[in-house]
This record gives C-alpha cells, sequence and structure tokens, in this order.
C-alpha cells in the first residue's frame, strides 16, 4: 500500500481520524527510530502487517508526517481513538472488499469476514461489543438496506 493511500480513509463510511500535532524537542518517531538529522522531513504512511493469513491485518503505527530542523521537531499524526481496530478494520475495507459493490455492501462484508467483536462478562451478563459501532460514521450504522444485506451474507 502506498504511503498515501490512508488518506481516501477521509473518504470512506469510517469516522475521520484526528490530527494530533506536536511541536518540541525531537521526540516523535518515524517510525521505530527518531529523526537524527539536524534538517528533515519524513513522511511515514500506515504501518501494518498481515499476521497468520491474508486476512490477518495487525496495525503497527499512525501515518505522521515530521519536520524536524535542529533539534525541533512539527509532527502530524492521523489517529483515532480506537486505533487498532479502526485502522485494521480500514485496511480489510480498503484492500479486501469488492469495490464495485456499494459502501453498505461492502461494511456488510467487513462485518461478516473481519468482525472486530469483544466479549466481556460482568457477573453472569454477557456483554458482546461490536466496534464497528465506534469506528463508522454515524448515517453507515442505522441502515435498513445494511440489514438486509448483512442477513443476507450471514446465510
Amino acid at each position: 500500500m502506498n504511503k498515501l493511500r490512508f488518506l481516501s480513509v477521509y473518504n470512506s463510511p469510517f469516522v475521520r481520524p484526528k490530527i494530533k500535532w506536536y511541536f518540541g524537542k525531537v521526540a516523535v518517531g518515524v517510525p521505530y527510530f527518531l529523526p537524527k538529522k539536524r534538517f528533515g522531513f519524513n513522511f511515514v504512511g500506515l504501518g501494518w502487517k498481515t499476521k497468520w493469513d491474508e486476512d490477518d491485518f495487525r496495525f503497527e503505527w499512525n501515518p505522521i508526517i515530521s519536520f524536524v530542523f535542529w533539534k525541533w521537531q512539527v509532527a502530524l499524526s492521523f489517529v483515532s481513538d480506537n486505533m487498532d481496530t479502526y485502522w485494521e478494520a480500514w485496511i480489510y475495507y480498503e484492500l479486501r472488499t469488492d469495490k464495485t459493490k456499494s459502501k453498505m455492501e461492502r461494511l456488510a462484508q467487513c462485518r461478516v469476514k473481519f468482525p472486530i467483536t469483544n466479549t466481556t462478562y460482568e457477573g453472569n451478563k454477557k456483554y458482546v461489543i461490536d466496534w464497528y459501532d465506534f469506528i463508522l460514521k454515524e448515517k453507515y450504522l442505522i441502515d435498513h438496506e445494511y440489514d438486509r444485506i448483512f442477513k443476507n451474507l450471514k446465510k
């Protein structure tokens, strides 16, 4: 995936990542080390890998733009509240869903083929958290077309 491809997240059903600014002494890695030159520019794309199979995506680092001058740094990081689940789900959406389908159909495929859920227990009560409910734009959460597509995919 090229370094700028992550920008298509802004045109997707996923909530927009926040831009986190840093200004100060060199402290933001790019990604494994601190910038070492007196003057420099680094653009680091979204860091990810596959683990056990071709669809087992693992988030490693956020995209970063870094400017260094002498011992000072200005860095912009593109972050999400739920970074691991957010970026891993978006990578699946971007690379493994059929782009000829609608966004709703692609999201339904994500929920079936790449679920991101956690199960917790509080006493005898079981709670299942579907992280798609936190990382998608609101208009993609409540849709009858989506429910119909999702049910058909599950069959």
